[in-house]
């Protein structure tokens, strides 16, 4: 009887650690990831931007909102939230609570498909399945039906208030002391509303740095905007993988991104042009799915520096 079920309660005993873990103390864990990317013309001083993505908000969430905070003492030159703050239609005031601090700098912001709908409850093996299939999002699979709707318009109302720039399927320019930054964003690729487009045409002449936002890092949405010519994108939605495997990573990205990419910093290369690609962990996760493995969550403080 030992040998017959001693495994298997061993591996259970294991498994119910590991989801331990991952929910109750690597989900908690927040890191801030420094990166250093060449983009800047020569001559022009060293810009600090932070990005913060996919923060998924939950009602009560309390360690999150004050960890969020804290990140304005980074004192960065701006801001780019690249989308998905909400897991919870109750969320708003908590998210404004959380990035207050931050809406005090130059900023600008895409929204996500969690912005606009909130989660349902999935099998994550879904995930696996989807990618096998090539399937992501609406992206060949069936419309969404019966979704709740986020009040994604108080977010929109608040940043814009604050002077943040919302870069749906738009161009939009900061001003900072001096510099000028082109940016050219997109609306969400992962539930088809991104429309390249109408802000397709490349960099804007006389601006220091043109800056492409997406939250979800698509093909074709890496490809338009590299094609263009646009030194550096920053997108979210991948969350690194969410739950990785020590030593070898990411299974998933939720997206047609290979995993090699799923996080940090890369290139894309479409046509004759290559572009430096920052995808963030993020910071949250699903409210079904509160969990990270190998996968800790994160904002990232990127250094712009001069080209060579």
């Amino acid at each position: 009887m030992r040998a017959r079920y001693g495994v298997p309660l061993s591996l259970t005993a294991v498994g119910a650690a590991g989801l331990a873990y991952a929910a109750g103390i690597e989900a908690r864990s927040f890191r801030l990831r420094r990166v250093t990317v060449p983009v800047l013309p020569r001559g022009m001083r060293p810009l600090r931007v932070l990005q913060v993505s996919d923060i998924h908000m939950v009602s009560g969430q309390r360690k999150k909102q004050r960890w969020l905070q804290s990140l304005a003492g980074l004192r960065p030159d701006f801001v780019v939230n690249t989308g998905d703050n909400l897991s919870d239609t109750e969320g708003v005031p908590e998210v404004l609570d959380a990035l207050g601090p931050l809406m005090e700098f130059p900023g600008t912001y895409v929204f996500g498909s969690n912005d606009y709908y909130g989660p349902k409850l999935r099998n994550p093996a879904r995930y696996l399945i989807e990618k096998v299939q090539g399937r992501h999002g609406l992206n060949g699979n069936a419309p969404a039906v019966g979704v709740v709707h986020n009040p994604w318009e108080e977010l929109r109302d608040a940043f814009d208030a604050a002077g943040w720039v919302g870069l749906s399927n738009t161009r939009g320019r900061l001003k900072l002391e001096g510099i000028e930054i082109a940016l050219t964003g997109l609306d969400d690729p992962h539930i088809k509303r991104d429309r390249y487009a109408e802000v397709a045409g490349g960099p804007e002449e006389g601006a220091d740095l043109s800056l492409a936002v997406v939250h979800a890092p698509y093909l074709r949405s890496l490809d338009a905007f590299t094609a263009d010519g646009y030194p550096l994108i920053l997108a979210g939605h991948t969350h690194g993988g969410q739950l990785c495997i020590p030593f070898y990573g990411a299974l998933v990205t939720n997206c047609d991104l290979d995993t090699g990419r799923v996080k940090g910093l890369s290139t894309h290369t479409a046509g004759e042009h290559t572009s430096y690609l920052h995808v963030s962990a993020g910071c949250g996760a699903n409210r079904y799915t509160p969990v990270r493995f190998a996968c800790p969550p994160e904002a990232t403080l990127l250094t712009l520096t001069e080209r060579a």
